[in-house]
C-alpha cells in the first residue's frame, strides 16, 4: 500500500514539476503562465502526447518533433526532482497519512507548496543567478503565516514562540553581514531575504542544520569549479540558493538536527 501511494505521489509531482518548468521559463517575461506550451525554437504548440512528464523527453530523444532542435535538460530533470520531493514529502508523513487524513493533507499541502517555490527560486537562481525578490516575498509572507499553523512540520494552529518568530531574522543577519561586508562578492543580498522565509520554515535548529549542508555542499562543489577552471581558463560564479535550498530539503527529509536548540 505505502508502495503504491508513493508512486501516486511521485507522479503528481512529474506533473506539477512540469508546471514549474513553465514558471521558470516564463518568470519575469511577458508570457503568462497560462496557454498551451510551444517549442522554444520553432513555437510549435505541442501535442497532449509531447506534453507527457519525464516521458515524452526520452520519447523525443530530446529534440522537438517538429524543427528537431534539442530541448533543455531542465524539463526532465525538474519533473523528476520534484516528483521525489513530492514522494519524499509523502514518506515523511505516511505515519499521519492513516491517521489523521485532515493534518495529512494539509500538512502535506503547505510543505509540498513550499518545496515547490524553493524549487523554482533554486533553477532560477541558477540559471540566471538571481534571486527574484517576488518569489522571495511570496515564500517569506507564507512561511511567517505558517508559523501560526504548524509545528514540528504538522498542522497544529497555536501561538508561535519567541525562538520561532525569531528564526527567520537570526537566520537571515549573517547572510545580510556576509553581503554587506563583502559588498556583494561573497554573497548575494537575495540570499538573505530568501534565508528569512527558510527560518520561519523549517525553525532555528532545522535551519543550522540545513545552513550546515548548504555551505558544505557549496565548498565541495566551489572547489571542484575552481580547480576546473583553472584547468580551462574559465570563470565560474556560484549560485548559492540552489545549495541552501538542497540543504534545508535534506534537514527537513530527514529531521537533521545538528544543533538541538529551543525553547
Amino acid at each position: 500500500m505505502t508502495f503504491i501511494l508513493t508512486i501516486i505521489f511521485f507522479i503528481l509531482g512529474l506533473i506539477i514539476g512540469s508546471f514549474l518548468n513553465v514558471v521558470i521559463f516564463r518568470f519575469n517575461t511577458e508570457r503568462s503562465f497560462g496557454g498551451r506550451s510551444g517549442c522554444m525554437t520553432c513555437q510549435n504548440k505541442l501535442c497532449w502526447y509531447e506534453l507527457i512528464p519525464l516521458v515524452s523527453f526520452f520519447a523525443l530523444k530530446g529534440r522537438c518533433r517538429n524543427c528537431k532542435a534539442k530541448i533543455s535538460i531542465q524539463y526532465p530533470i525538474v519533473e523528476l526532482i520534484t516528483g521525489l520531493i513530492f514522494a519524499g514529502l509523502f514518506l515523511k508523513f505516511q505515519d499521519i497519512f492513516f491517521i489523521n487524513t485532515l493534518v495529512f493533507s494539509i500538512s502535506y499541502a503547505y510543505y509540498a507548496t513550499m518545496f515547490s517555490i524553493l524549487l523554482v527560486i533554486a533553477v532560477y537562481d541558477f540559471k540566471h543567478k538571481i534571486i527574484p525578490d517576488m518569489l522571495s516575498l511570496i515564500f517569506g509572507v507564507i512561511t511567517f503565516v505558517g508559523l501560526f499553523f504548524f509545528a514540528n512540520y504538522l498542522f497544529y494552529p497555536h501561538i508561535p514562540s519567541i525562538l520561532e518568530f525569531l528564526s527567520g531574522i537570526l537566520l537571515a543577519l549573517p547572510f545580510a553581514f556576509l553581503w554587506l561586508v563583502s559588498k556583494g562578492t561573497w554573497m548575494g543580498l537575495g540570499d538573505a531575504k530568501l534565508a528569512l522565509g527558510l527560518g520561519w520554515l523549517l525553525g532555528f535548529s532545522g535551519i543550522l542544520s540545513g545552513a550546515v549542508v548548504a555551505f558544505w555542499s557549496g565548498a565541495i562543489v566551489g572547489l571542484f569549479l575552481i580547480i576546473f577552471s583553472k584547468k580551462h581558463g574559465m570563470k565560474t560564479e556560484i549560485p548559492f540558493a540552489p545549495f541552501l535550498v538542497l540543504g534545508v530539503l535534506i534537514a527537513f527529509l530527514f529531521e537533521l538536527s545538528l544543533f538541538p536548540i529551543g525553547f
